[in-house]
């Protein structure tokens, strides 16, 4: 009977003290981490495309993702489901935060069905579509660092990430630590594909958070724009 009325306070007290000593811990530790790396530098503006009520669209000050939604953007739109459910609905309302998709003109009324969808349940105020020339859209396209060509249809299931300065970013090195330890070659991510849940939301998402990690201690003044994913590489090069 002794035993039973200490045990319930005992249980109460390590419950109580056990996070908090947890927390006490993590507490002096210093969060370090990387910054994303600049993949490519300078991406152009985007001055050959309109947005269907004719305004301009501006990519330097903004952190831009970046979309290309094809002719017929209807006839498939769970790029742009995933797109708005696990990219813009997690960092919506972020400062400078934007989300542009480049159709060519002849897919605007597609497009505005398509934002009739996606508005559903609230304006897509950070989300624009703009429109332009199939060959704008080409040379867009190819103004970014990837690998696959865009499809006829003008569209890929690629998004990319421009910063405030316009430079693509990315992961240079995408070797998970047990590839480092086995020495796999090296592999970068330079876009996220818009079909793969799983990589928008632990790559995509990981990374955008980075981002807005950096320019927020650039606002502080904290941050040292010596850390990047890119030292390990470095290093292997000179060793």
């Amino acid at each position: 009977m002794m035993f039973s009325k200490i045990k319930k306070p005992l249980v109460l007290c390590v419950l109580f003290f056990l996070p908090v000593l947890f927390l006490l811990f993590l507490y002096p530790s210093k969060h370090n981490y990387n910054a994303l790396d600049i993949v490519k530098t300078n991406i152009p503006e985007l001055h050959n495309f309109k947005t269907s009520e004719g305004g301009s669209i501006t990519l330097e000050n903004q952190l831009t993702v970046l979309g290309f939604l094809g002719e017929d953007p209807m006839q498939d739109a769970t790029p742009a489901l995933n797109l708005k459910e696990l990219v813009y609905d997690k960092f919506r309302g972020f400062k400078r935060f934007q989300i542009v998709v480049l159709l060519p003109e002849s897919a605007k009324s597609q497009a505005q069905a398509l934002k009739k969808e996606l508005n559903a349940f609230e304006p897509l105020k950070y989300w624009t579509f703009a429109f332009g020339s199939p060959e704008a859209l080409q040379n867009a396209y190819t103004n970014l660092k990837i690998s696959a060509v865009l499809r006829p249809d003008l569209g890929s299931d690629y998004v990319f990430i421009i910063d405030k300065e316009r430079h693509q970013r990315g992961r240079l090195d995408d070797r998970t630590k047990t590839q480092k330890e086995q020495d796999a070659p090296i592999q970068g991510l330079y876009s996220y594909n818009v079909l793969e849940v799983s990589e928008l939301k632990n790559k995509m998402s990981d990374d955008m958070r980075i981002l807005f990690t950096e320019y927020r201690q650039k606002r502080k003044g904290k941050f040292d724009s010596n850390t990047r994913r890119a030292d390990d590489i470095l290093n292997n090069e000179i060793n």
